[in-house]
């Protein structure tokens, strides 16, 4: 069983951005110098000449990896909370409405800078390779970082992206640890992991208490290639550890013990946007429920396959309906 813990709150922090999706093929990815299958920093006019070069207009959805998982908590009906920073311009008012909407409290700062937005290139293979313009998202300061953003918080879940300012994963990590939330981060992509070297390390094996991973992201963390010693090694740094193997499902280490879990539906994939997002969702929910974590990983899969159903990371009133059935 996992620990049963009297607070309820899942506190997201991270980048308040706005996804624009676009279809594009793999020569677009390589013309515009995209990482594929990672993101990439870029500042405001890198992303608008990409903007410009599209094929057709890209569809508008509140973003940003750990808002897409604290939103798909409220949607579960958890108690679910952001903090993040954004700027005052109709993407700004589309994100806070977006947590609203979601049933998530809205913890937001405002700055002067226009709201940050990601380009998300999406392939015929349903794979994104993602142009971030952090905006507003990059101002949220160190000093802003109060104990009590994480009251009644049971878990606090960071993006890796937070990664790129140090001072600020630093003070996020400290004040919830010290509000006595645990600590969940999603490495977000394997460019973030090969940028962030020792310091990802310090940090995860200081204070992290729930560590995400995919293929890549294990493999850059870890150095190992085999899947199972992978693992292993990140379960070192916390005390659950989970690899996400895509099509073949999950594997997750918690205090030790393994447990595999299956891939959810067979039906055609459309687009892996918020995939993991959306995992995280499913398995952090279920935790703070004190499901047995068995349970947690197949609510988890179920979320990660139905965001990969439909365009962008907002699963719709249907998918929602067949998650529910199974919590």
């Amino acid at each position: 069983m996992v620990e049963n813990n009297e607070r309820k709150v899942i506190v997201g922090v991270g980048s308040a951005l706005v996804d624009l999706l676009a279809h594009e093929d793999d020569s677009f990815v390589e013309k515009v110098e995209a990482a594929k299958g990672g993101m990439l920093l870029v500042d405001e006019p890198k992303i608008e000449e990409v903007i410009s070069q599209l094929s057709s207009k890209p569809i508008t959805v509140p973003g940003g990896s750990a808002c897409d998982t604290i939103v798909g908590v409220g949607s579960l009906g958890g108690n679910a909370r952001f903090v993040g920073k954004l700027g005052e311009d109709p993407l700004g008012r589309l994100f806070k409405t977006g947590l609203l909407s979601s049933h998530v409290e809205p913890l937001l700062s405002i700055s002067p800078q226009p709201t940050g937005r990601v380009l998300s290139i999406i392939t015929p293979d349903a794979q994104r390779s993602m142009l971030t313009y952090l905006g507003a998202s990059a101002e949220l300061r160190p000093e802003e970082i109060t104990k009590g953003l994480f009251t009644n918080a049971a878990i606090v879940h960071l993006e890796g992206y937070l990664l790129f300012n140090r001072d600020l994963f630093a003070a996020v990590v400290k004040a919830a640890k010290s509000a006595g939330a645990r600590i969940s981060l999603d490495l977000a992509s394997y460019t973030v992991v090969e940028a962030a070297g020792e310091f990802l390390h310090e940090m995860t094996k200081e204070y992290v208490d729930i560590l995400l991973a995919n293929e890549d992201e294990a493999r850059a963390f870890t150095g190992e290639k085999d899947e199972e010693k992978s693992l292993q090694i990140l379960a070192t740094y916390a005390d659950t550890a989970v690899l996400k193997v895509g099509s073949r499902g999950s594997v997750i280490s918690h205090h030790g013990d393994i447990t595999h879990i299956s891939p959810t539906g067979s039906g055609p994939i459309v687009d892996t946007t918020g995939a993991g997002d959306l995992w995280a969702a499913g398995f952090l929910y279920s935790m703070v429920r004190s499901f047995p974590i068995e349970r947690c990983g197949n609510i988890a899969s179920a979320c990660g396959y139905e965001v990969c159903r439909v365009i962008g990371a907002v699963i719709p009133p249907d998918g929602w309906a067949r998650i529910k059935q199974l919590v």
